[in-house]
């Protein structure tokens, strides 16, 4: 029994597997984590690739705190879950697949949110660049193969 199977044989493991309020709690958080982030960054970025023009771009610095607090509650949530099926999940394509989009999304939300910010300072007029807008269309494709991914990991 590899690192794997001892976490899924975990007490923690067991718990969220067996209980009947465990599991259906962390997938009802994992869920409302998602709604939050990428509700978020996809505002921002479609913002970013010129839309919502009744919406300032400041107005994104303070929510982005948001951001990362549903991006925290998916990563825990996501560790339970994870728990109770360790040894299928990472041997499950559209889960490894899920993963890795979030990682690379996670770190242009980071570097989508410098960018911003610095342009923010330089000036009240805000016009993101190609590179801006690439990197924003980039985002909106990477949460959006992590969603679609997470829901075949039942399915493949």
């Amino acid at each position: 029994m590899g690192m794997f199977g001892w976490l899924e044989n975990s007490p923690v493991a067991i718990w969220v597997g067996e209980s009947l309020w465990a599991y259906p709690f962390w997938l009802s958080l994992h869920a409302v984590g998602l709604a939050i982030v990428v509700g978020v960054f996809a505002m921002r970025d479609f913002k970013l690739l010129g839309m919502f023009d009744g919406i300032d771009a400041t107005a994104f610095l303070p929510v982005i705190k948001f951001a990362w607090a549903g991006f925290a509650i998916n990563a825990i949530s996501g560790f339970f879950l994870f728990t109770s099926q360790a040894s299928f999940f990472v041997t499950s394509k559209p889960f490894l697949i899920k993963i890795s989009f979030i990682f690379v999304a996670a770190i242009l939300a980071a570097v989508t949110q410098n960018k911003l910010r610095a342009a923010l300072a330089a000036g009240p007029e805000f016009a993101p660049g190609a590179s801006v807008k690439v990197i924003a269309a980039l985002s909106l494709t990477l949460w959006f193969g992590a969603m679609v991914a997470g829901r075949l990991i039942a399915y493949l």
